[in-house]
C-alpha cells in the first residue's frame, strides 16, 4: 500500500515527465529534427556543439534555459535529505587542500574576526546579527568529505562547524520557505534549496583540519555542503537570507545549473 509521501512523489514524477515531453515538443516544433539533435538538448544533460556561439542565438539560449530549469526540478525531486555523502578517514585528506575562487589566492578578503557580524534577513523571527564568538559557542560537528569542483577535480578535506539546520532553528527561520541565499565579502553570492539547507551534513564551517578556518578557505565562516558542487559552497559569508523569492547566484546567473548537486 503506497504511503501519502510515495503517492505525492509518484505524482511529482509524472508531472516532470509531462513537462519534459512539452519541452521536447516545443523544441521540435520550432526547429528541424536535425537542428534539434545537432544542438544536443537532452534530458540527461546539455551537450553544446564545439565552436557554437550561443550568445548569438537567442533561440538556443532560451532552450538551454528551459532545460536547465527542468534539470533543477528533477534534481530537487530526486534529492533525499536522508542520503548522506561519503565520509573518509583522515589518512585520505588532500594536503594541501586546493584553493579555488574566481580570483587569485592573495586577493582573498581580509576580515577582522573581532568586528565580524553575520547578518540574517528575510523570513526569520530573530534578525539580530551574530558575532564570531556566538557562532563558536554553538554545538559543532566534524566531517571529512569530498569537495567536487565543476572544473573536473576533487579533493577531500576536514571541516568542522555548526549544523546549518540548528542555526536556522536558532534564528527562527521559516523552514517551509523555498530558498536560503548568501552574500559574501568577496562579492560572491549564491543560494540553495531549503531541503539542502536542512541536510545533516550541511554545516557552517568555522575550522578546517583542526585549525581556525584559514583566510583562503573562507574565514571567518563558509557553508560546507558535500551534497553540492564546489561553486555552491560560499565562503566569507556576511549575509544569510531566507526567502521565497528566487535569488540566483554568481555563476548560476551566468548559465551554471542552479541546483548544483554533486
Amino acid at each position: 500500500m503506497k504511503t501519502e509521501k510515495q503517492s505525492m512523489s509518484l505524482q511529482e514524477g509524472q508531472e516532470l515527465i509531462k513537462e519534459a515531453q512539452r519541452l521536447l515538443a516545443r523544441q521540435l516544433e520550432s526547429s528541424s529534427r536535425r537542428r534539434f539533435l545537432r544542438n544536443g538538448l537532452t534530458l540527461g544533460g546539455i551537450a553544446m556543439l564545439t565552436g557554437c556561439d550561443l550568445s548569438d542565438n537567442t533561440h538556443v539560449e532560451q532552450a538551454l534555459s528551459r532545460i536547465s530549469r527542468f534539470n533543477d526540478r528533477v534534481q530537487g525531486w530526486l534529492f533525499n535529505a536522508e542520503d548522506l555523502a561519503p565520509v573518509y578517514p583522515e589518512s585520505m585528506i588532500t594536503r594541501p587542500f586546493p584553493f579555488n575562487a574566481f580570483y587569485a589566492e592573495d586577493e582573498a578578503p581580509e576580515i577582522d574576526g573581532e568586528d565580524y557580524q553575520l547578518e540574517v534577513a528575510g523570513l526569520v523571527l530573530h534578525k539580530q546579527p551574530w558575532t564570531l564568538p556566538q557562532l563558536h559557542k554553538m554545538t559543532q560537528i566534524s566531517q571529512i568529505t569530498r569537495h567536487i569542483c565543476v572544473e573536473g577535480w576533487s579533493a577531500i578535506g576536514k571541516w568542522s562547524g555548526v549544523p546549518f539546520a540548528a542555526f536556522l532553528q536558532a534564528i527562527g527561520a521559516d523552514l517551509q520557505a523555498k530558498y536560503v541565499s548568501f552574500k559574501c565579502a568577496d562579492d560572491y553570492y549564491t543560494s540553495i534549496d531549503m531541503a539542502t539547507a536542512l541536510h545533516p551534513q550541511t554545516i557552517m564551517a568555522l575550522t578546517y583540519d583542526g585549525q581556525i578556518l584559514p583566510r583562503k578557505y573562507g574565514y571567518p565562516m563558509k557553508l560546507r555542503m558535500p551534497t553540492k558542487l564546489g561553486y555552491k559552497n560560499p565562503k566569507h559569508i556576511q549575509v544569510i537570507e531566507v526567502t521565497n523569492r528566487f535569488p540566483g547566484g554568481y555563476w548560476e546567473d551566468q548559465g551554471y545549473n542552479w541546483f548544483g548537486g554533486s
